[in-house]
């Protein structure tokens, strides 16, 4: 697991050995910012962030700054450890919380991110409720982009506010790009 490119290009990231976390395949995750467009100056959100490997990433293209929830001890020392490593830790935040308390916090401090990165574990029934907690708590800036990992045996709902402005499969993973409104929407890259 490394990072793509950016100011920490080819920097490797630490991981903890095990099961608990399931940091995104340099695969996935390049796919996924060849989608974006320049996320320079963004502020970004990792929920269920893991190691960090995908704000990490926003962070060396250029990010503004990312903010990263994780409620697990081992994972949020590598989070440290690896924004450190890369020399991004000036542009971290990391909040050691369930991402729903995180959320609540963030909402009373009114808090908008340009981006946010919601990759929960796999069939745990946390993706559409994480959506929900995000729409209501109205975190996502107005052009903003939600980009969602999951696997395809939990689909996202309808959920109100939220439009799916695209989706890509890769093996037992699912990226599903969400946005308040399609055409205010300027994150994703038009065909070409």
């Amino acid at each position: 697991m490394r990072v793509i490119t950016g100011t920490a290009k080819g920097f490797r990231l630490y991981a903890p050995k095990g099961t608990e976390t399931r940091p995104a395949l340099d695969q996935v995750k390049e796919a996924v910012f060849n989608i974006l467009m320049n996320v320079e100056q963004f502020d970004v959100l990792d929920l269920f962030a893991g190691t960090g490997s995908m704000g990490i990433e926003a962070l060396s293209r250029g990010a503004k700054r990312c903010t990263f929830v994780e409620k697990s001890k081992v994972p949020v020392e590598y989070i440290y450890r690896n924004v450190k490593h890369c020399h991004l830790d000036d542009r971290a935040q990391i909040m050691m919380l369930p991402v729903d308390a995180a959320i609540r916090k963030m909402a009373k401090m009114n808090q908008k991110f340009d981006l946010i990165f919601v990759d929960p574990p796999y069939l745990k029934r946390l993706v559409n409720a994480t959506l929900f907690q995000l729409e209501k708590a109205e975190l996502l800036a107005d052009d903003g982009l939600i980009v969602v990992e999951h696997h395809p045996k939990e689909p996202i709902d309808e959920i109100p506010g939220f439009t799916l402005t695209d989706q890509r499969a890769y093996g037992q993973t699912l990226i599903s790009f969400l946005g308040q409104a399609v055409e205010k929407n300027q994150l994703l890259q038009q065909p070409r």
